[in-house]
């Protein structure tokens, strides 16, 4: 990811541009590490967007719309009071090092102008927002770092705010390109020239030191202290267009993509080492990039992170149901040598006469094996006759236990095969709102324990719905509670219903009207049905469809379970187009 310092600086010039001199309206902290400040101006309103991921550190003007938390977190609330009202008088960003430092005007509770700050660091896992008060202390961090963390640079609320460590690196804002090259010829080792560059710039990226030994070495591998006479005048060349762009803030925002079109990359400047075709400006700004980039990977990220408890939750029962079926199959196989204790107990009763007492075996003609002779076990302090009645009980023992235990262990199959089907409910969920109802769901069926006032219950989503090319309605279920409601509740029985055959997935349902879908309807449904399971990802996939008349629901199953009859089974391949979602935040 390629936001370096270089591609700051372009951020920093296109908010000052519409920023400066607005008023912070709203605050939000939609996730843990994540603030938004709503700006007003004259000029309108925008979102100002500051991330401190780990692996989607950012800042900038977003349209993207997020889902916020019933209650804001504590630094949500300081911000707000401290914040609200201010207006954005500066964005400061040392030379070409990732941080900016925003400077607010604002007017505390005795009525005195005092400035804040929000220090904004953008260093992948170290990244971090950070509100400091007009004496340079800090007020409190999206991430506070102690002692046991770090023992060079604490960030604790009450501590003297500290840059972090500067590096000792050229800076392109006054540096020409003959002071580079000379760096890089001077480093002790011959590396390749890419990571010279990378060691010795200040704020660029690896992808733009990759490019540089790209056109210095017209595609070829070029050498730190291997330059001769074309190197160094291509390198000069090429040097002097980036310190241009660096210091007039005139790149473009370019977004690099790979042969599938999916984005691996985004800079400042056209990239030609992956061949035509692959980097492309694809927004009018640097701002619009980044929202282009990052905003449905952050949108799966704060998923994720809001169904971590729920992950744990269903993974252990999975795996404790995985063990005890597997435990109670071994203990079920030591049950099926059950009739040959019967066949001895049966033995030894007919041949009490020739057994002697004490013995500790002894050998008769079994009556069940064409009278072949056999060898029984016995113990010597029991009776002839008590060793009888000994593997009778084992028999009955084993019978019995036999019986308990196919019981079992259909149970826990049918319970794994539910938590498996809440778990791929899990995976595919994209919204707060989904999770909240796998959360309801769970908190149901008693995996989840209700914690302080109930509250009060959202209106249910609706289902996916999808449009066929001859204009049938499909409609898939996100959960297994809205599983239920379309294929019990909602649906004629005439409406034809689809489901992944023995995978966990989504009840698919073609809304026929009292029409009969046409063959391509079906596919589709049936594609849909198979994208929208757990084989989302596999090459073809079986899947089941029937009337609705056919489906129906044990007593006392769990929520989405149930059983049909009359199916026709179709393979088709995991497929999802002319999607509509109906997703209501």
């Amino acid at each position: 990811m390629a936001l370096d310092g270089v591609f700051l600086r372009h951020i920093k010039k296109e908010l000052e541009q519409k920023l400066i001199n607005s008023k912070v309206d709203k605050v939000y902290q939609p996730v843990k590490d994540q603030i938004i400040l709503g700006m007003r101006s004259r000029e309108g309103n925008y979102k100002l967007l500051i991330s401190a991921r780990a692996n989607s550190p950012r800042i900038n003007i977003t349209t993207s719309t997020t889902e916020n938390p019933k209650v804001p977190p504590m630094l949500c609330m300081l911000l707000r009071k401290r914040l609200s009202g201010a207006r954005l008088r500066s964005i400061i960003q040392p030379e070409l090092e990732r941080v900016l430092m925003l400077t607010f005007e604002a007017v505390n509770e005795l009525g005195d102008t005092v400035t804040l700050q929000l220090a904004v660091e953008i260093m992948g896992q170290y990244s971090n927002i950070i509100f400091i008060d007009e004496n340079g202390i800090i007020i409190d961090a999206v991430k506070r770092v102690d002692l046991t963390m770090s023992s060079q640079r604490l960030v604790l609320p009450g501590v003297k705010y500290e840059m972090p460590p500067k590096q000792t690196k050229l800076c392109m804002l006054d540096t020409d390109a003959q002071e580079i090259i000379n760096a890089v010829e001077s480093l002790p080792k011959t590396i390749p020239l890419s990571k010279a560059l990378l060691s010795v710039l200040q704020g660029v990226s690896p992808i733009i030191c990759r490019e540089l030994e790209y056109l210095t070495g017209r595609g070829h591998d070029v050498f730190s202290n291997q330059l001769n006479d074309e190197h160094r005048t291509r390198l000069s060349y090429f040097l002097k267009r980036d310190i241009s762009i660096v210091r007039d803030c005139s790149g473009v925002p370019c977004i690099i993509t790979d042969q599938s079109k999916k984005p691996i990359d985004f800079t400042f400047e056209h990239i030609q080492q992956y061949g035509s075709g692959r980097s492309k400006q694809e927004s009018e700004s640097f701002s619009e990039l980044l929202d282009l980039y990052y905003s449905k990977k952050d949108t799966l990220e704060a998923i994720r992170s809001k169904s971590e408890d729920l992950t744990k939750l269903l993974s252990n029962t999975a795996s404790r149901l995985i063990k005890k079926i597997y435990i109670q199959n071994d203990e079920l196989k030591a049950c099926a040598d059950r009739e040959n204790m019967r066949i001895c107990g049966d033995l030894l009763q007919a041949n009490l006469y020739r057994i002697e007492k004490g013995s500790d075996e002894c050998e008769v003609e079994n009556f069940y094996d064409n009278m072949k002779p056999i060898k029984i076990k016995l113990d010597p302090a029991l009776s002839p006759s008590a060793n009888a009645q000994k593997y009778y009980k084992s028999y009955r023992k084993a019978k019995t236990a036999e019986q308990v235990l196919r019981v079992q262990i259909e149970k826990a199959e049918t319970e794994l095969e539910y938590v498996s089907s809440v778990m791929d409910s899990l995976d595919r969920a994209e919204t707060v709102r989904e999770l909240d109802e796998i959360r309801d769901e769970l908190t149901e069926v008693g995996y989840l324990r209700t914690k302080g006032k109930k509250q009060r219950k959202d209106k249910p989503l609706p289902p996916l719905e999808f449009v066929s090319e001859s204009g049938f309605t499909i409609l898939v279920g996100r959960n297994n509670r809205q599983n239920d409601r379309l294929t019990l509740k909602d649906s004629d029985k005439n409406d034809l219903w689809f489901h992944t055959k023995d995978i966990p997935g989504s009840h698919t349902v073609i809304i026929s009207g009292g029409k009969q879908p046409d063959e391509q309807t079906i596919l589709y449904a049936a594609q849909l049905a198979a994208y929208h399971s757990k084989a989302k990802n596999a090459g073809k996939v079986p899947v089941d469809y029937t009337k609705i008349r056919y489906v129906s629901k044990p007593q006392g199953a769990k929520p989405g379970m149930v059983i049909y009859v009359n199916q026709q089974t179709l393979f088709v391949s995991p497929k999802l187009t002319q999607k509509k979602r109906l997703i209501f935040l």
